[in-house]
C-alpha cells in the first residue's frame, strides 16, 4: 500500500519553510518510497518534491478557519484528489525525531493522539481518551462519513464541539491511539515545571519518541532564536539546542 504524508497549510501562521523542513525531516526518518502532499491555499516557496494540492472545499465560516482547525476534516473525503493508500497526517508544528515506518504499519481504522491526562493535567482521572489530531493515520477514502455528517450541519457541529478533533472522535468511537511514548508533547513532557524552567532547559525527547508535538505556544521556530519563548509564570529564553539543530539540519532558516 502506498505511503502518503499529509500536511495542511492555510493563512499566514505557518510559512513555506515549515512545510519544507517537515518534508526534509520525513525524508530523513522514513526509508523507502512515499509521497508528501501539502493541502494548501498558497504553494509559493514549497520544494518541488512536495505535491501541493488545494484544500478541499467544505462549508466553513471564516471563524472555522481561525479556530478549531475545521479545514482538516477535508482529508477524510471519500475521494481526496484521487489519492490512494495509507495516510499519515502530521501538523506543521511537529518535530520528527524517530523512525516513522511503524506509524504506517500499525493497524487501526483510525489512529489518533490521546490528549487525555497524559497530556493535560486538568484531565486527570479522565476515564476515556481525548481524541487529538496533531498526528493521525488512516486509509484514504475509508472515512468519508465524517465529512458527510459534517456537511449536514457544519455550523451546528462547529459551535457544539469547538474543535474538529472532538468531532472526529465522535464520528469514529472505535479509533485507536498511538503508544504514549511515540508522540510526546513539548509543553507537557519536555518543558520543565514552573520555576525550574528558569534555570534548566527543556528535556530532549526520549529514545522511543518519534514525533514531538508543539501544540499551541511556543512553536518550534521560537526555540531556535535568542529571545523569550514563554509567558509569565513560565520562563523560556534563548535557543534550545536540539530544536535549533533539527531546524537548521532540515533546511530551516533562523532569523537573529
Amino acid at each position: 500500500m502506498s505511503r502518503i504524508i499529509l500536511c495542511m497549510k492555510w493563512g499566514t501562521l505557518y510559512n513555506a519553510g515549515y512545510v519544507n523542513v517537515l518534508y526534509n525531516a520525513v525524508k530523513a526518518h522514513l526509508e523507502g518510497p512515499f509521497r508528501f502532499v501539502c493541502l494548501t491555499d498558497d504553494a509559493t516557496g514549497l520544494l518541488p518534491m512536495i505535491e501541493a494540492l488545494p484544500i478541499p472545499d467544505l462549508p466553513l465560516r471564516p471563524c472555522d478557519w481561525t479556530s478549531g482547525a475545521w479545514p482538516k476534516l477535508g482529508v477524510f473525503l471519500s475521494d481526496l484528489h484521487g489519492l490512494e493508500g495509507r495516510a499519515l497526517f502530521i501538523d506543521l508544528d511537529s518535530v520528527i525525531v524517530g523512525d516513522l515506518a511503524p506509524l504506517f504499519t500499525r493497524e487501526g481504522r483510525l489512529i489518533l493522539l490521546d490528549g487525555g491526562e497524559n497530556w493535560r493535567p486538568k484531565a486527570k482521572g479522565t476515564a476515556l481518551p481525548l481524541p487529538a489530531t496533531g498526528v493521525f493515520a488512516f486509509t484514504l477514502g475509508t472515512l468519508g462519513h465524517i465529512v458527510d455528517r459534517f456537511r449536514q450541519d457544519p455550523a451546528g457541529h462547529a459551535d457544539r464541539l469547538k474543535l474538529e478533533q472532538a468531532f472526529v472522535g465522535e464520528m469514529v468511537p472505535d479509533a485507536d491511539y498511538w503508544p504514549a511514548d511515540w508522540v510526546q508533547s513539548f509543553k507537557r513532557h519536555l518543558r520543565r515545571p514552573v520555576g525550574i524552567d528558569r534555570f534548566l532547559p527543556p528535556r530532549a525527547p526520549s529514545s522511543g519518541c518519534k514525533i514531538v508535538a508543539f501544540h499551541g505556544e511556543p512553536r518550534p521556530i521560537a526555540l531556535t532564536r535568542r529571545e523569550n519563548w514563554a509567558r509569565f509564570p513560565r520562563y523560556g529564553a534563548g535557543p534550545v539546542d536540539w530544536v535549533a539543530d533539527y531546524w537548521q539540519r532540515h533546511g530551516g532558516q533562523i532569523a537573529e
